[in-house]
């Protein structure tokens, strides 16, 4: 494994010297590299950074924290710098108090002395920290778990009804010949260009009047079939061979036969696509679960992180943490079914 990555590493064209064409691919393989994982990298490292550190400028890369010593004499460790003295010597000293800019530090080995050096001559010492009480205080102190199991179950049924549904709708516009089948699939694809926010208000309506508010169906059942779906099952599937559902209707088979043995283990690579876009919009999504769901305990992760944001303060130790937190399924998701994509999107005409 290690030979081939090497080789992967140093593979050049043609002959053995550099082209400049092989620095320039790396170059730009390098730069999307960057820009694709660089924000998820920065994430992920400021997730363990402790509140101060997330606020310091410039930032820095790396969860770093200041040292701080126990000092006999004093209850609580102190913070630790590194100063310059007049004479030019390099000290490490405990400071005791700022007065303006004016810092009182004692030697930790020789507290008895307090020694007053100027602000400007002083640096933190600092080491790596991982704050890990930025992932275990909101699963212990805010319920976060029951909003993870919200977000799982609302995610998993929504995306199996999803399926159902939209492979049905696709069957049947791709397979049967009806009359005002182009009608209907005109329709399908019009509703692809209504955002949501204009059928807010009237699906929250039948919401209501179906008394699913404050469920986890309001926000499971209204996007159970997209036109999205529909479409892209349906340019999939007529892919298929007609030869293969002819053969099956001699052999005497039935339509729903046909449609599970025989449609749908064809279409696996577009059910995999369209279940990859299911999981992310129904793991993301906020709009809507805001408006329906009003009561803490059904609220699903999105919600659950926008409680972090308070009107005049952010505790963005716990939102970058629980950020990361709900990254790890979608990718989890995107990694067992990532095969499909390319085969799948290439074959329904979603390019």
């Amino acid at each position: 494994m290690t030979g081939g990555l090497r080789r992967l590493l140093l593979a050049r064209r043609g002959g053995r010297s550099w082209h400049w064409t092989d620095v320039a691919s790396y170059a730009y393989l390098a730069l999307g590299v960057l820009l694709m994982f660089g924000p998820v990298l920065w994430l992920a490292l400021s997730s363990f950074k402790t509140p101060a550190a997330l606020l310091e400028f410039p930032p820095s890369l790396l969860p770093m924290a200041q040292s701080e010593v126990p000092v006999p004499g004093y209850p609580q460790p102190l913070p630790l710098f590194r100063v310059t003295m007049e004479d030019g010597s390099v000290r490490e000293l405990a400071q005791v108090r700022r007065v303006g800019i004016i810092a009182q530090m004692v030697d930790p080995a020789a507290p008895g002395q307090t020694i007053r050096v100027p602000a400007d001559r002083r640096t933190p010492v600092r080491h790596m920290a991982l704050a890990v009480q930025n992932y275990t205080d909101p699963l212990t102190q805010f319920d976060f778990l029951r909003f993870l199991r919200n977000s799982l179950v609302v995610t998993v049924v929504a995306t199996i009804i999803t399926l159902l549904i939209n492979s049905m709708a696709a069957y049947a516009l791709s397979v049967y010949e009806f009359r005002g089948k182009k009608l209907a699939m005109l329709g399908v694809i019009g509703t692809l260009m209504i955002p949501i926010t204009i059928i807010l208000a009237p699906v929250y309506l039948v919401v209501t009047k179906l008394g699913f508010v404050d469920s986890l169906w309001a926000v499971i059942l209204p996007g159970a079939a997209t036109p999205t779906g529909v479409f892209l099952l349906r340019q999939y599937m007529l892919t298929i061979p007609r030869d293969l559902i002819e053969a099956a209707r001699m052999d005497k088979a039935s339509e729903w036969r046909i449609y599970a043995r025989i449609v749908m283990p064809l279409s696996m690579p577009a059910l995999a696509v369209l279940a990859i876009f299911s999981v992310m919009w129904r793991w993301n999504e906020f709009l809507w679960p805001l408006a329906v769901l009003t009561k803490t305990e059904v609220h699903t992760l999105p919600i659950a992180l926008n409680a972090f944001q308070g009107e005049l303060q952010t505790q963005w130790h716990y939102l970058l943490a629980m950020t990361v937190v709900t990254l790890l399924p979608v990718a989890l998701v995107f990694a067992f079914l990532q095969r499909f994509i390319t085969s799948g999107i290439a074959n329904t005409g979603m390019k």
